[in-house]
């Protein structure tokens, strides 16, 4: 499988010169199997618009889907929606998923179709012309191929969920906007034991992270401790402060490497093959 980043900022999308080399658009990672398996998505922030015009691109064999998997549903990682060219091709099947044991959602169509009302947008969702599926799951579930799915919900504000994917011997684990407090979460590091590729939250610096409390992310330090008490072989650290450039980013790079050589800052457009 073939991991693609498009979209890595934390909180809100930035566009100004110096921030493009490791990009402004917000969370969107996905996931590719063989070349007529279905495409499995993690969050839609701005990077899914992207994604989108690069699978219109591609052909799509029948039955082939898109998976969108959401960690949690704050802004920065439902905004793309509306942007996402495949959401308006009517042969396309998208099948738009959260999955957790202890999920409690009432209605979970409404949380996309609330920002595309008129007050917000000129496009209600049901107008889209996609074939979609609004699905809360269990944990644990096959919903790509050769690949087992599982969940833990993780300490972020209203709450959020890490992603651990299986599939034909490899695992990946996606944990993004995650707070571990004064000590690193164990559950976590049990859950990603042993994961191929770790994409972890590194909002913030050790320096900086005291004064973030109770704002829901991790520091770069604590995405390394994560991965080195897991024995995690690649770690990619993403949701990158609105505040941090490329400059910036890079010295946090190159500290993060001193510690934790296979560690890397999630780049717009980087691929990882498994």
């Amino acid at each position: 499988m073939k991991i693609k980043f498009f979209g890595t900022r934390g909180s809100i999308p930035v566009c100004e010169q110096g921030y493009q080399e490791f990009g402004g658009n917000t969370s969107c990672v996905a996931v590719f199997g063989e070349s007529d398996s279905d495409v499995l998505v993690f969050d839609a922030g701005t990077g899914i618009r992207n994604l989108g015009k690069e699978l219109m691109q591609q052909e799509f064999l029948p039955g082939r889907k898109i998976v969108i998997a959401f960690s949690h549903f704050h802004w920065d990682h439902i905004q793309g929606l509306p942007f996402f060219a495949p959401a308006y091709d009517p042969s396309k099947e998208i099948h738009v998923i959260a999955l957790g044991n202890d999920l409690n959602i009432q209605d979970f169509k409404a949380i996309f179709a609330k920002q595309m009302e008129s007050t917000y947008f000129p496009v209600a969702l049901d107008n889209m012309g996609a074939n979609f599926s609004f699905i809360p799951k269990k944990s644990n579930e096959q919903i790509f191929p050769d690949g087992i799915i599982k969940t833990h919900r993780h300490r972020h504000p209203g709450g959020a969920h890490s992603y651990r994917l299986e599939a034909r011997g490899k695992v990946m684990v996606y944990c993004t906007d995650i707070e571990h407090g004064s000590n690193i979460e164990p559950s976590i590091v049990d859950f990603t034991k042993g994961a191929d590729v770790l994409i972890h939250d590194a909002q913030y610096t050790p320096e900086e992270l005291p004064n973030f409390r109770g704002w829901g992310h991790s520091s770069w330090e604590q995405a390394i401790e994560v991965a080195e008490r897991a024995h995690v072989k690649t770690l990619f650290l993403t949701h990158h402060d609105p505040e941090h450039d490329d400059t910036f980013l890079h010295k946090v790079e190159n500290e993060c490497q001193k510690r934790f050589p296979n560690c890397y800052l999630a780049r717009e457009g980087m691929e990882f093959s498994l």
